[in-house]
């Protein structure tokens, strides 16, 4: 009985070890047959490197400010009698923009004018009473004080006159107004904005690191969404003498031409400034750089070891860049390859050091130095 049990036990046993070592065999044949075979090439696109004139810039955001801008306001308090504009249109220098009620103002000025004159005649015939000594000098001089009080008080009526007319500032372009014939205004009540639109300043900001680039004169250039593909030049004309201590950044100002009058103040624009002469690098999309916590790398396509059948495959061998600032789809490469690589610019998410390539550049990434939005 325990013969049989042990014979039993021994097929079993053989069984199982044949099964097992069946299994062991299968999967080594599988993994010589896996490595036999080679993996199909990735289809990548490619740009050769090149070395290309490269303008150091500095770039910020900033606002545009009328170089002359003003809120029209009443100094005065009056009643509205006419409004000589419309909202929207173009005012000269001068030019009466709103007309107060001054009726009882100008009837005080004519009383004050009238006394001025009787204190003038006054002064007059004193005078001539004093050449023949009819008067004495205290009566003259006293008249002469009265006259210039009484011109004073005249002067001080007109002025008040003056101030019921109110006018354009300068020259300019008008803004919506709210205000109607027979409304009352109170000193410092808004009539309508004023803003000269032929130049403008852009205000920005530059951290403190960049004051060494920045002088008056240097060349700006702004642009801003509301009207894609196109430019506005301009020179910095002020540097702040101090640096904002909560955010170390200094404050510069910028005068751009305005033709058209087609920029407003107040609107958003991206600024870049010209810092330094122009340079050369190397450079290549954006596209083509991994950005990794142990440092930047790019594939470059080489060609590989020939195989059985003589012939030369391309791979992609991996290596580490310096880079150094970027312009629109650009980067510049300061160390790591050299100019005349060919340089993988997309599909590297499927690549690895050594892998196998197809080149296909029907469709490659922009690589533009000013990139504009298009429509497409």
């Amino acid at each position: 009985m325990k013969k049989r049990m042990l014979i039993m036990l021994a097929a079993v046993g053989l069984l199982f070890g044949g099964i097992f070592g069946f299994q062991i065999f299968k999967m080594q044949m599988i993994k010589k047959s896996m490595a036999s075979q080679k993996a199909p090439p990735v289809t990548v696109s490619t740009l050769t490197a090149s070395i290309q004139p490269w303008q150091p810039e500095l770039k910020a955001v900033g606002t545009l400010r009328a170089v002359r801008g003003v809120d029209v306001t009443a100094e005065i308090a009056g009643l509205v009698r006419t409004i000589n504009f419309k909202s929207g249109g173009a005012a000269k220098v001068g030019q009466v923009l709103v007309q107060l009620n001054a009726d009882s103002d100008i009837a005080q000025l004519h009383a004050s004018e009238a006394a001025a004159e009787l204190a003038r005649t006054v002064y007059e015939r004193d005078k001539k009473q004093f050449a023949v000594k009819a008067v004495s000098q205290a009566v003259l001089d006293a008249d002469a004080a009265d006259l210039k009080s009484k011109r004073a008080i005249a002067a001080e009526q007109a002025a008040l006159v003056a101030k019921k007319t109110i006018r354009a500032p300068f020259t300019g372009r008008l803004g919506i107004t709210t205000v109607n014939p027979g409304q009352y205004l109170n000193p410092g009540d808004k009539v309508v904005t004023l803003q000269s639109l032929d130049s403008l300043y852009a205000d920005f900001y530059l951290p403190q690191q960049q004051l060494a680039n920045l002088s008056l004169g240097q060349k700006i250039v702004v642009t801003t969404d509301s009207y894609p593909g196109r430019s506005f030049a301009g020179k910095i004309t002020s540097i702040n003498p101090k640096v904002d201590p909560d955010t170390r950044n200094v404050q510069v100002e910028a005068t751009i031409a305005n033709p058209g009058h087609v920029l407003l103040p107040g609107m958003f624009a991206s600024v870049q400034v010209e810092a330094g002469k122009i340079q050369k690098y190397l450079t290549v999309p954006q596209t083509a750089v991994a950005f990794n916590p142990y440092g930047e790398t790019v594939f470059v396509v080489q060609q590989g070891e020939k195989g059985a059948d003589g012939k030369a495959g391309l791979i992609a061998k991996q290596v580490f860049v310096t880079t150094g600032g970027t312009r629109g789809d650009q980067v510049a490469i300061l160390k790591g390859i050299k100019e005349g690589d060919v340089v993988v610019t997309a599909g590297q998410l499927k690549l690895k050091n050594g892998s196998t390539v197809l080149i296909n550049n029907q469709v490659v990434p922009r690589n533009e130095q000013n990139p504009q939005p298009k429509d497409e």
